[in-house]
C-alpha cells in the first residue's frame, strides 16, 4: 500500500525514524517534510504549509504524522476527503518540561490533543509515554471551567498503542571485545554524553559529579557528544576549560561512523534527564558498549531488562555519584554486564520493531470511516 508521511520538524530524531520507517517497511512511504526550525510555529501552522503543497490525497492509503502537527486543523482545512491518519508521538507539549523561568504554553498542549482526537491511530514511542500522556489529558481537561470532556479521553484510550522506536543497528549478535584491565580501553575509563545540549536533559547533575570525582583525581575520559540546542545550558558553560585534561571529544559528531567509533570506545554512558519517552542516545551506546547509568524513573525502566535494574538505575543525586565512582574504580567488573546489555538492544533494531509499525498501518488502511 501508499502511504504520506508528513513530518513537519525534519530534524534530529524525527527525521531519523522518519526514514528509518520509510526505509524498512514493506509499504511504499513517501516522505513530505519542513525544516527543522521554529518549532512552536510548526505545530501552529504546519497544517497550512502541507496543505498549500498536496492536492492528490486521494493516492494514498492512508497519512501518518507527527506530534509537531495539528492534524485537526490539517483535516478541517483540507475541504476534502481525506484518507486515514496516525499520528506518532515522539513527545508531547502536556508533560514536556517548561524551559527554566517560563510557563508552559496550554495552547501547545491542546493541539497534541485535539491532534490525537483527530487521528484514526495514536502511537506512542513506549508505554511510560502513553500512559503520562492519558494522565495529563485527564488533568488537563480538569483545569477547564467547565463543559464535560470524558468523552475526550475514552476515545483516545482506545485507539491507542505502543511501537518502540526503530534504531539504525542489526539486531543479530554484537562483537563485542572482553575488556582487558590493562588494555588502552580503560586508560582511563571513557564516560559518554550523546543526548541534545538542552535543559530537558538536565546536565547540571552530570557536570556536578564530574568536577568532584576529578577533585578526588579519579581519572576519567570524556566524550561530549550531542547536538546542541538554541540555547546551551549553563553547565556546559566553561566545561570545556575544567575538564581540558579529560575531553577527548567536544561537540556533535561529523559524521555516523565517528559517532559509532567513540560509542564504541566508550566505557559508561550517563543520563540525568528529566525527560525522556523512549532513549535512543542511551539504546544507541548500551548497543556499541556502553554501560549505562540511568535515573530509575521515566521510559528507562521499560527499555533496560528489569534483571539490570539494580546495576544500571540510580534513585538520586548521591546514589549517581556513588555508581559512578564505583565503576570507575573498577570498571572491569562490569564487563559481562555491559556485553549482556548489549545483545539485549538488538530487539530496538528496526529489522525487530517493523513488522508493529507495518502492521499498524494495515489496521489504519483497514479502518471505518469516522474518528
Amino acid at each position: 500500500m501508499k502511504f504520506l508521511f508528513m513530518e513537519p520538524f525534519f530534524g534530529g530524531s524525527h527525521r531519523a525514524f522518519a526514514l528509518g520507517w520509510q526505509a524498512h517497511s514493506r509499504h511504499d512511504i513517501e516522505l513530505l517534510t519542513l525544516p527543522d526550525q521554529f518549532w512552536k510555529w510548526r505545530m501552529r501552522g504546519a497544517a497550512l504549509q502541507f496543505l498549500g503543497q498536496m492536492k492528490n490525497y486521494g493516492a494514498y492509503d492512508g497519512i501518518i504524522t507527527s506530534d509537531m502537527m495539528n492534524l485537526a486543523d490539517f483535516i478541517a482545512l483540507a475541504r476534502a476527503p481525506l484518507p486515514p491518519c496516525l499520528v506518532y508521538f515522539h513527545e508531547n507539549q502536556l508533560s514536556y518540561p517548561a524551559f527554566p523561568g517560563k510557563q508552559p504554553d496550554e495552547s501547545l498542549a491542546l493541539i497534541n490533543i485535539t491532534t490525537a482526537l483527530a487521528a484514526r491511530r495514536i502511537v506512542f514511542n513506549s508505554r511510560f509515554h502513553q500512559q503520562e500522556f492519558h494522565a495529563n489529558v485527564s488533568d488537563f481537561f480538569k483545569g477547564m471551567p467547565d463543559g464535560d470532556t470524558t468523552w475526550c479521553e475514552e476515545g483516545l484510550a482506545k485507539k491507542s498503542t505502543v511501537c518502540y522506536p526503530g534504531c539504525d543497528f542489526p539486531a543479530g549478535p554484537i562483537d563485542l571485545a572482553p575488556i582487558d584491565p590493562e588494555g588502552p580501553f580503560l586508560t582511563p575509563p571513557l564516560i559518554i554524553w550523546n543526548h541534545r545540549w538542552a535543559y530537558d536533559k538536565n546536565p547540571g547533575p552530570f557536570f556536578k559529579a564530574l568536577k568532584i570525582l576529578k577533585m578526588r583525581n579519579i581519572p576519567f575520559r570524556l566524550a561530549l557528544l550531542g547536538e546542541a540546542g538554541p540555547v546551551i545550558p549553563r553547565a556546559f558553560h566553561g566545561a570545556r576549560e575544567f575538564f581540558k585534561d579529560e575531553i577527548v571529544a567536544f561537540g556533535y559528531a561529523d559524521s555516523g561512523k565517528s559517532y559509532e567509533n567513540w560509542l564504541r570506545q566508550g566505557a559508561i554512558v550517563v543520563s540525568t534527564a528529566l525527560q525522556e519517552n523512549f532513549g535512543i542516545s542511551v539504546v544507541e551506546a548500551v548497543r556499541n558498549g556502553c554501560f549505562p547509568l540511568l535515573p530509575r524513573r521515566l521510559a528507562y525502566p521499560e527499555i533496560i531488562p528489569a534483571h539490570f535494574h539494580d546495576e544500571v538505575l540510580y534513585q538520586d543525586y548521591n546514589d549517581l555519584f556513588r555508581m559512578l565512582e564505583n565503576i570507575l574504580l573498577s570498571p572491569h567488573g562490569f564487563s559481562r554486564e555491559r556485553r549482556a546489555l548489549a545483545r539485549e538492544m538488538g530487539r530496538y533494531a528496526w529489522s525487530s520493531v517493523i513488522e508493529n509499525y507495518d502492521r499498524e498501518l494495515d489496521l489504519l488502511a483497514r479502518s471505518p470511516p469516522g474518528p
